[in-house]
């Protein structure tokens, strides 16, 4: 047991009423327990051992051009924190052969010791930024080159982490290589202690985790849910993706009936609290069309990306009031006007770039429905924004192979 471990223990039981109110599964994989979920493949035994460490849906979507790249040459494994988490990692990637999706542990010594023991890898990525420091103390240890992948450092997290800078440094100073979306994020995560030499600029992999396709009918697959829910493809369709608290209710009153809106709240939690703020809301749970409603919530996980495909506008949530943001490249890879909210730092890149495109506009929430009417009064601008956005994502694209270089470097005499 180490002193950091002291140090959990009284938060764990402090913080008890906080996270016991949330459903979470997979408490004995939490602990170390993971090789039961690890592949057995005798004939890839030869192979380099290659972990990725994916907080959450995110993180996991990220990976999605890495994961079959890195499996022509290494054993992968993936893991996970979350829940929807591993349900996306598992849908992605364990079809693949030689990739195994798991748990990732707390940060707790002997539960760490127990993961490494079982999983045994040769190379440790950890994706955007999850530096846990008996997990990287240990990796170390044992000789395994960790480091950062596709990183990132907000303007909002740095400040909080440079508040307790003295503890962190020395985990920070222990990383092989930061590999990170821009020069700023390079700047941040070099000021907590990574030397500067172990840095490099790859840019964000999230853009290849996508292909661009912004010519392309809606899926059947889209289709289909748009049927189920009973939305009119004959009529406009603004889409609102990961929303957050307050939101639902704004984006009901701010946009006009005469148009079909779909909400998707971004936390599954929230399903009933957003269905509760729209008013006649077709839920998608519910698996009944009501033809005529023009408001419709997407209360699944995993169809998102779908309803994008129908959109006219595509609005990301999180972003207009105490959130920090939503992710805008998907929807501007399938070449869909993007909307955004003024708080978004917490994908200050992607937001930057693609409005610098002309892809991408940002508007607050008392411009929202003048802007979106706008929009679908004028086609060709509509078009215009989608053709650009589409192409921004484009010319971003190539940060997975560069990511695929530096981890295989790290294991170059396994090779």
């Amino acid at each position: 047991m180490t002193l950091l471990d002291l140090l959990y223990i009284p938060i764990g039981i402090v913080t008890a009423p906080v996270w016991m109110r949330k459903t979470r599964e997979g408490w004995d994989e939490r602990f170390g327990h993971v090789a039961h979920m690890l592949s057995n493949d005798p004939s890839m035994a030869h192979r380099p051992r290659v972990l990725l460490h994916a907080v959450s849906v995110g993180e996991v979507n990220a990976l999605r051009a890495l994961v079959p790249m890195l499996s022509e040459q290494a054993c992968v494994i993936v893991a996970t924190t979350t829940d929807t988490g591993l349900a996306r990692a598992k849908h992605l990637f364990e079809a693949i052969e030689g990739v195994s999706v798991v748990r990732y542990p707390l940060d707790c010594s002997w539960m760490v010791r127990r993961f490494l023991d079982s999983v045994r890898p040769d190379v440790v990525g950890l994706v955007e930024l999850e530096v846990w420091p008996n997990f990287i103390r240990a990796c170390t240890k044992r000789g395994i080159p960790i480091g950062i992948i596709n990183g990132r450092l907000s303007a909002r997290s740095f400040k909080g982490y440079k508040k307790i800078r003295f503890l962190l440094a020395p985990t920070f100073a222990r990383l092989r290589f930061a590999c990170v979306q821009d020069q700023q994020y390079a700047e941040r995560i070099g000021a907590m202690g990574v030397p500067a030499e172990r840095v490099q600029v790859t840019g964000s992999m999230k853009w290849d985790s996508i292909q661009v396709d912004s010519d392309r009918e809606p899926s059947a697959r889209a289709l289909q849910i748009a049927r189920e829910m009973g939305i009119d493809l004959s009529k406009r369709v603004v889409v609102a993706g990961s929303t957050g608290p307050t939101e639902e209710a704004m984006l009901h009153a701010a946009i006009s009936t005469d148009l079909q809106l779909v909400i998707a709240p971004r936390k599954t939690e929230r399903f009933d609290e957003a269905a509760n703020a729209v008013p006649g809301g077709v839920r998608r749970s519910t698996g009944q069309a009501e033809p005529g409603s023009t408001r419709f919530v997407l209360d699944t996980i995993g169809e998102l990306s779908a309803l994008f495909e129908i959109a006219d506008v595509v609005i990301m949530g999180r972003s207009f009031h105490d959130q920090f943001g939503s992710d805008p490249t998907e929807a501007a890879a399938l070449g869909k006007p993007v909307l955004i909210g003024p708080r978004y730092s917490d994908f200050e890149q992607a937001v930057g770039v693609l409005r610098d495109s002309g892809g991408l506009r940002i508007v607050d929430s008392a411009g929202l429905g003048a802007l979106v009417d706008e929009l679908i009064a004028n086609p060709d601008i509509r078009a215009q924004m989608g053709q650009q956005a589409a192409a921004c994502v484009l010319a971003q694209q190539g940060a997975s192979r560069k990511h695929l270089q530096v981890l295989l470097e790290q294991v170059q005499p396994k090779l």
